[in-house]
């Protein structure tokens, strides 16, 4: 698709995912009806490990004191007008908080920090570009104006996939004392080792009859032309030895790692404004986007929204939040309604709890997403 928003790296992995999809369909599959045993009897045991004060066989073993990670990091607030200049702070993660030093003694002394973040609630998405080296990761800080941005930019890998987790557990209300940290940083850094194409193909590109403009976006293929299908090869390499459920899986986590994953975009007015812009619906925030090159302007969350309601008779929306700001614009690639029964249905969803056996509130339903006339 021409729409989606990912890099070279991240088009071969979806590429090589695909393939090995196509290679694995007509192969007999495992059974994995004998291993659902052995998964229930393996949380029943770190159950009983955490019970018995072990440490549920992950996370952190002394939590006499609270775990943390801290390192020297460079950090960038983006500013209008300003050009995007890195400053070296040492950082340091520790119960939701992001706290930024001047240097490590200010830290260990127990010194004032130089700002600090409340990362619960934030949106954490990644930055990468493995070509280039690049490992950083945007933060979307919830505040009274709508939501701050704030990168992070790091050394290595390894650095990176450390303080991702941490920021990802961190934003869901989770410590580093969790027992998820672990594998949350060996889940990131197996997702990048698979972006990472191998020096060569491990199967024989004669053996393989693809359309290699079939598996990537038209951009992709026009830029890398005759190379293409050596590419998509040299990925596969990475992917190689999984299963057809596995490859599946891995193509959908990937697809929810891209920055855009779950945003619907529709073109608007806002109220008050000469110029078109764009409105991105998520399942938890909508954002003001720059219509000539997507970026983002401001961000509110459902969390500090009171009412959303349309003026049928001019077709423009109005969203009123905690501040008593009202956010008003007309859809113009839509009908405002459109807009209304998203905002309504990701509510709606978010209200819901995780039982499998509660029962559908179609009234609530209707009044959340059908609006009144």
């Amino acid at each position: 698709n021409e729409e989606v928003d990912c890099t070279e790296e991240e088009m071969m992995l979806f590429a090589a995912l695909q393939l090995q999809v196509a290679m694995q369909a007509n192969v007999p599959q495992p059974n994995n009806d004998d291993d659902e045993g052995d998964d229930v009897d393996e949380e029943l045991k770190k159950l009983q490990m955490s019970l018995e004060g072990g440490t549920g066989g992950g996370g952190w073993g002394d939590v006499t004191e609270d775990p943390s990670i801290a390192d020297y990091l460079q950090y960038f607030k983006p500013k209008r007008f300003t050009l995007k200049s890195y400053k070296r702070l040492y950082f340091v993660c520790k119960n939701l908080y992001l706290l930024a030093y001047k240097n490590a003694d200010a830290s260990r002394s127990g010194g004032v920090p130089t700002f600090s973040v409340h990362l619960k609630g934030c949106e954490v998405t990644p930055a990468i570009n493995l070509t280039a080296n690049k490992f950083e990761l945007k933060l979307e800080v919830p505040s009274a104006e709508g939501m701050t941005e704030m990168y992070l930019k790091f050394n290595s890998d390894q650095q990176y996939a450390e303080w991702l987790a941490a920021c990802r557990l961190a934003a869901k209300g989770k410590t580093l004392a969790d027992s998820s940290f672990d594998a949350e940083v060996n889940s990131i850094k197996a997702f990048l080792s698979m972006q990472s194409p191998a020096s060569a193909p491990a199967i024989n590109p004669n053996t393989v009859e693809i359309v290699a403009e079939d598996y990537v976006a038209p951009r992709f293929a026009r830029k890398i032309k005759s190379k293409l299908r050596q590419k998509i090869l040299e990925s596969h390499a990475n992917v190689k030895d999984l299963n057809l459920l596995e490859s599946k899986m891995n193509f959908i986590r990937a697809w929810q790692s891209l920055p855009e994953y779950g945003v619907s975009l529709f073109v608007v007015r806002f109220h008050g404004e000469k110029k078109d812009e764009l409105l991105g619906v998520g399942s938890n925030r909508v954002m003001r986007m720059s219509l000539q090159n997507g970026d983002h302007i401001k961000t509110w969350r459902y969390s500090t929204m009171k009412a959303w309601n349309v003026n049928w008779e001019t077709r423009h929306m109005m969203i009123q939040f905690e501040d008593d700001k009202n956010v008003i614009f007309q859809c113009l690639s839509a009908d405002c309604k459109v807009i209304h029964e998203f905002i309504g249905g990701y509510i709606f969803l978010s209200m819901r709890s995780k039982e499998s056996n509660q029962q559908l509130n179609q009234e609530l339903f209707h009044k959340l997403t059908g609006g009144w006339v």
